[in-house]
């Protein structure tokens, strides 16, 4: 007979984080959090989708405690100017017309590439250049992943939310850095992590004063060139009680699977999206291109071309998980 499962329990609030059915709504600056709120999706037989979960401000978007869907993303890595421009206002169009609250991502250095001759972006100075010319022609926040203690602070003079990549996940100097910023911090699960090991990663963050935290599931490792995904891990994570992400398409990633370069099954993006938002998330978190199976001007392939989604799928997939977050609203 298999002993039944022992319920979690939500970590105790912080110092002054009152229960969410007894604090009022505070009144926040962009970039802050508020106490943890009672979700408004139904919940679970096991009540762990009830969490409180902490509300999060980034701009206009709000996450958090039962608040709309939102949804981040953007190319995997920032080409030119033009281009970042022009697919930032085709999504933020294609969002606002369905009232989905929109965060652009794009990184300015993928350090993490597989081979050294694989396309990383323009680099610090210039990326951030370009984020800071999306985010004040568009007035939409933006978001990037640092990679080194060193690019923290010009890095928080310009995005709305740093991130630490799934890779870096435990690395403490680079977190507590990154939380010291006072700006929220969306952390990638490592591919290797339980979804409870997060608890640590809050921790750091917390201990500097920092409860602006977002965390995003994006695939367990599952043997060689390959990932799989464990939908209990985003109840798991949302009884940590912050705002959970899921990363629809780095989770159909197939790391390294081309030899010099990661594969990616990007026919399951769609699947994988509207399960997530039938499990219960805050936001969802998926890299798009016009064209991600193209190359650059100098012949290299788009980095993580094959896992992202093309832009022509994404007003349907938005009207999907749109009607999926709806009918869980009732």
């Amino acid at each position: 007979m298999t002993p039944p499962r022992r319920r979690k329990r939500s970590p105790e609030p912080g110092p002054g984080v009152t229960e969410s059915r007894r604090a009022a709504p505070a009144r926040t600056r962009s970039g802050d959090a508020e106490p943890p709120r009672t979700s408004g999706r139904p919940p679970s037989v096991e009540g762990e989708l009830a969490a409180p979960v902490t509300i999060i401000r980034i701009g206009r978007v709000v996450l958090g405690g039962g608040q709309p869907l939102a949804l981040i993303g953007g190319p995997c890595a920032i080409e030119n100017e033009k281009h970042a421009l022009e697919t930032a206002e085709r999504i933020a169009t294609i969002a606002a017309d369905r009232r989905v609250p929109f965060i652009y991502k794009s990184s300015y250095d993928k350090a993490n590439r597989s081979s050294v001759r694989g396309y990383r972006g323009p680099g610090l100075t210039e990326g951030l250049r370009i984020l800071k010319k999306v985010r004040d022609t568009l007035g939409v926040p933006v978001l990037s992943d640092v990679h080194q203690v060193a690019e923290v602070a010009p890095a928080a003079e310009v995005l709305d939310v740093l991130q630490i990549p799934a890779f870096l996940c435990r690395q403490t100097d680079l977190i507590v850095a990154v939380a010291r910023t006072g700006k929220p911090v969306n952390v990638k699960k490592g591919q290797f992590l339980a979804p409870d090991d997060m608890r640590n990663v809050v921790d750091k963050i917390v201990s500097v004063g920092n409860r602006s935290i977002l965390l995003t599931e994006r695939g367990t490792s599952f043997g060689y060139h390959n990932l799989v995904v464990d939908m209990r891990g985003l109840q798991d994570m949302r009884a940590l009680g912050f705002p959970v992400v899921f990363d629809a398409t780095h989770s159909v990633q197939l790391p390294g699977g081309a030899g010099d370069r990661s594969a990616g099954e990007r026919k399951y993006v769609p699947a994988l999206a509207r399960a997530a938002v039938a499990v219960g998330i805050d936001a969802l978190f998926m890299e798009m291109h016009e064209d991600p199976d193209r190359t650059l001007p100098d012949g290299r392939p788009l980095s993580d071309g094959p896992n992202m989604l093309r832009l022509d799928d994404l007003p349907r997939l938005l009207d999907e998980i749109t009607s999926i977050a709806a009918a869980l609203a009732r």
